[in-house]
């Protein structure tokens, strides 16, 4: 405590240099509070926290636009993803139907084809019976011209007439 008012002492001692240097401070900042210096130093504070209010406010409605921004980016990513899986469930409704098209016609195919070759192995079928019918026909009309070259003319043109009834006959 000693030393505090010894301090004391010397700032209030006309006869030293800080009792000086206090009255020069105090006429200063009086004449700066005459001439609006406070003022002007709080008005540039105010400024300044309006500023940085500002600044805040600004910065909270950008995150709030941030925020509406990505919740809308979400939901389109999830009505993007749930128009994929639309799209990917009517492809493989698609890929089924083609593909039940294409048995479809592939088993028209096989089956025209199937009735083709079977009308084809009847058509060879009835050439062939018809050819073995004219290749008898053919050794039935040869052999009877051998035994009627053999008999006597009169005959012969009856059992040839004969023979000739009965091949149509059975041809038929």
């Amino acid at each position: 405590m000693e030393y505090f008012g010894e301090m004391l002492h010397e700032v209030f001692d006309p006869a030293g240099p800080e009792f000086y240097i206090l009255i020069g401070t105090i006429i200063f900042l009086v004449i700066a509070w005459k001439m609006g210096g406070f003022a002007q130093i709080g008005k540039g504070l105010d400024a300044r926290g309006n500023a940085v209010r500002a600044e805040l406010d600004q910065a909270r409605s950008l995150r709030e636009d941030a925020q509406k921004l990505l919740a809308d980016y979400q939901r389109k990513q999830k009505e993007a993803e749930a128009e994929a899986v639309q799209m990917i469930e009517t492809a493989k409704a698609e890929a089924e139907r083609y593909k039940a098209e294409q048995i479809a016609k592939i088993e028209d195919f096989v089956a025209r084809r199937t009735k083709l070759a079977d009308q084809k192995i009847a058509q060879a079928e009835a050439s062939a019976v018809a050819e073995v019918k004219a290749a008898a026909a053919d050794a039935a009309v040869k052999a009877a011209t051998s035994i009627l070259s053999d008999q006597p003319a009169a005959s012969a043109g009856n059992l040839m007439s004969a023979a000739l009834n009965e091949v149509r006959a059975k041809l038929n």
